[in-house]
Parts: C-alpha cells; structure tokens; sequence
C-alpha cells in the first residue's frame, strides 16, 4: 500500500478520528481484517461477519502494531470510524489505485476457472513486472479491494478475479479498480439458483467488459457462446481465445497424457508449444485465456508457453495431486464445485488415474434453485459412470445424488457418509495401493478435511 496519513484515510473514508488517534501518523500497511496478521504499520478493518464480529479484535490488532482501526463504532483504541466499513474499505482501495496511473489491471471473471486463470496470468505478468494478484480466492467486496490495496508504486500489473453472487456485483468491483483487460471466462451453472438462468448469469458477468475503457481489451472464449456474444457489449478490442479456429489465441494438436495436456499455442505473431504440468483437460481454457491476456500485454509467445509449461498449482485445493507413501494418489479438488466443474474433475480423474482403480468422495451441490434435484440427480449418474469402485456422498441432502448414482447401474459401490469425518473413514477404509481418489464438493462442505484426513494431515 502506498502510505497514507490517518487524516487523509478519514477524508476518503468519510470518516471521523477516535480513540486520540494521531491525524499524522502513517499508515504502510498491510490493510488487514484477521488481527492475527497485523504487524507495525498496519491498517485494522473490523468487518461484522456472521461468525465474528471485528470490532472485539481492535485491542489486540492496536497493540500488535496496527497504526489504527477503520471502524464502524468507537473501539478501545486509535480508529477512524465510518458508516460501514466495507464501503469505506472500496472506497479506500479505490483512493489508492488512483494514485497508481502506471498500473495495468487485468480483471477476470467466469463461472469457473479464475482462480487458477488468476494463477497462469500472475506468473506470467510477473516476468515484465511486478505484479499483485489474490491470495487464492479474494474476490468479493472484501477479498477484492483488500488485494487492490496491496499495490504500491513498484507495481506494474495488478491480476484480479471478479465474482457474482448477484446482478451488479462485478460492476461494483470494477469500479473500484477499473480494468484496461477483462477476461471472461465462460458461462456455467454456478449459482444458478441465485441468477435464475444461464442468460442471467451471462448478464452479470458480462458487466467486466461493459467496464472497459475503448482503449481496453475484452479477452473472450470463441468457444462459449454466451461469453462470445459480450462483444457487442464493449467498445473495448476484442481478442478471442479457445479451440475455434476463429480464436485468434488458440490450442492446436491438444494430447492429453496422464491426465495433463500438451499443445500448439498459436497466436497471430506464432507459436511454441507448452506441455502443462496442471492436471485436466479444463487447463487448456485456462491456459488460453492467460495466454491471450499476456499477449495483449506483449509478451511473447515463445515466453507465454514456456511460463504455461512450468506453472504448477498455486492456490489449495485446486486439482491438487499428491502422492501418499503407499502409492495412494489423493486428488484434493475440494474449494468449491459446481455441475460444470464436477464434470471437468471426473474427466480428470479418468485421465490422471489411467487404469489405476478410482474413488471418490463428493456432496450434493448448492444454489442451484428449482434445478437442483434434477442436476444433483445428473451429478449422482455422472459420478456413478465415472468407472468409479466406490462413491461415497456426503451429507444430508444427497439423496438426489445417491438415487443418480444407484441409476447409473454401475456395479459402483455407493455409500453414504453424514459428515466429513465419517466419509474420511468410509473411503480411507476402502484404499489400498495404487488407488487414486478423488475429493471435491461445494465449499460450505468443507471436503477439504477429507483429504487432509487421507494424507495425514490438518486442512491448510
């Protein structure tokens, strides 16, 4: 962060000192909300969650070294005091980049995807410069401006995801740090509940490229139609990435070999092939939108699959393989799912494990409205003919996931576990070596403990 006087803080923040707090005392940073992670110089922000409210940290983040607390009420302790701190903390972030003219933002967004796109294109960015991306998911109205404040002078690329619970909310980020790119990644299910329909959903993430400047570029997948259409929703220069032969950023000769891809990556000045070290054949998207929003930075090709070739999975649990010490291999792709995600993992799945036996551990998934049992149901028949020898689901709502998967008429041998630590038990009960199972479900589950339960270890 750029260093700023309490006094000016209050002045963007619209809000008033408290506590004796010193107008001319500096803020460096870190802005931080866990009061655990304040050192000297820092900014405490006392969000109100569900769980935990902020405000009762304040003392011990002052006495860890926060300069002081933006606040929502007086605390024990110097503080700037707004109406709402979440607001007030955009409003901050925005004050901030402002001030950072030199900075190229990269914004992304899609139903599934960004993180690990966020991932691809931080590498590459951070070869021309440095760069300033999202601890692995900070891409909400909390999580976004927290990253945005993390820039300071010497930063050149500030990579961002962008998501949407609700109409409005991707424009309301963009606002904060408005994009000169906007990738859009495509089009899926998640939180279909919510939107009510894959057009609306379309809508909202359609609002990134809506921000864009004219002098921008909407980075765009050819090969989703409703992604593809956001053209004519932006006066900015499109790019298209994909399989189309219409992409101007595409994969040629895609191989997949135990479970990763390899690749021609063209693009309008050449090509050079990459050969991705993450697992699944959904990494070639990725690996193309990243591709394509480095190349409309100018970085060349032969430098963009070389970096795409050594990138390894930056943020947990995310399609991430290990290996126990009785060839067990764990597949922890437990942050979240969706039906579109779902369907990319057991693709995976089948790929990394080749003729090694395969299981799994899943739970139904959520937010998906008047849908649900009819795509949990399909979910169930997925994973059912998967090829699987065991399927445990977790839960109390997998009933529509346990009858897809009985109706698959596989010989799969399906169980259901009420929580994590009886699932863990179940499918560590069934493995022996040379298995490969796989973990994944929505987030609220926290199938995450499955796999650290597996390999031994604690969900970190």
């Amino acid at each position: 962060m750029i260093p700023l006087p309490l006094a000016r803080i209050a002045e963007i923040t619209s809000g008033a000192l408290a506590g004796m707090a010193d107008p001319r005392a500096f803020v460096r940073g870190p802005v931080v909300i866990d009061s655990r992670e304040v050192v000297p110089g820092s900014l405490f922000v006392a969000i109100r969650g569900e769980r935990s409210d902020g405000h009762d940290f304040a003392a011990q983040a002052v006495e860890a070294g926060a300069v002081a607390v933006l606040a929502g009420r007086p605390v024990d302790g110097p503080a700037v005091v707004v109406p709402d701190t979440t607001r007030a903390l955009a409003d901050l972030a925005s004050a901030v980049h402002a001030e950072l003219p030199s900075v190229t933002v990269v914004g992304i967004t899609g139903s599934s995807g960004k993180t690990s796109t966020k991932d691809l294109l931080a590498g590459l960015t951070a070869r021309v410069g440095p760069t300033v991306a999202p601890v692995n998911s900070f891409n909400n109205e909390i999580g976004h401006p927290l990253t945005v404040l993390r820039a300071d002078e010497s930063t050149r690329f500030l990579v961002l995801e962008l998501s949407a619970r609700d109409a409005g909310h991707i424009g309301y980020l963009a606002g904060i740090a408005p994009p000169r790119i906007g990738v859009v990644l495509n089009v899926g299910t998640a939180h279909l509940g919510v939107f009510g329909g894959r057009e609306a959903i379309a809508k909202a993430k359609g609002e990134l490229v809506e921000a864009l400047p004219p002098s921008g570029v909407a980075v765009l997948n050819a090969d989703d139609p409703l992604v593809r259409s956001m053209a004519e929703r932006t006066d900015a220069r499109v790019t298209l990435f994909g399989r189309s032969a219409e992409a101007s950023v595409r994969a040629e000769r895609v191989v997949i070999a135990g479970g990763r891809a390899s690749f021609t990556l063209r693009t309008p000045s050449g090509s050079a092939e990459a050969r991705l070290r993450l697992y699944g054949e959904h990494a070639v998207s990725n690996a193309l939108a990243a591709a394509a929003a480095a190349y409309e930075l100018g970085i060349p090709v032969a430098t963009i699959a070389e970096e795409l070739s050594l990138a390894e999975p930056r943020s947990h649990w995310r399609m991430e393989v290990r290996d126990r010490a009785d060839g067990v291999t764990v597949v922890n792709d437990a942050y979240n799912a969706n039906p579109d995600s779902m369907r990319a993992a057991f693709r995976a799945l089948g790929g990394l494990a080749g003729g090694r036996r395969r299981l799994a551990v899943i739970a139904a998934l959520r937010e998906l409205g008047d849908e649900s049992a009819r795509l949990n149901e399909e979910l169930g028949r997925l994973a059912g003919g998967a090829g699987l020898a065991a399927l445990v689901v977790v839960g109390p709502d997998a009933g529509p996931v346990l009858a897809g998967a009985h109706a698959a008429g596989s010989g799969t041998e399906v169980v259901h576990a009420e929580n994590v630590e009886t699932a863990a038990a179940e499918i560590g009960g069934r493995l022996v070596s040379g298995d490969v199972v796989l973990v994944k479900g929505p987030r609220a589950m926290g199938l995450e403990r499955v796999a650290a339960a597996l390999l031994g270890g604690s969900a970190t």
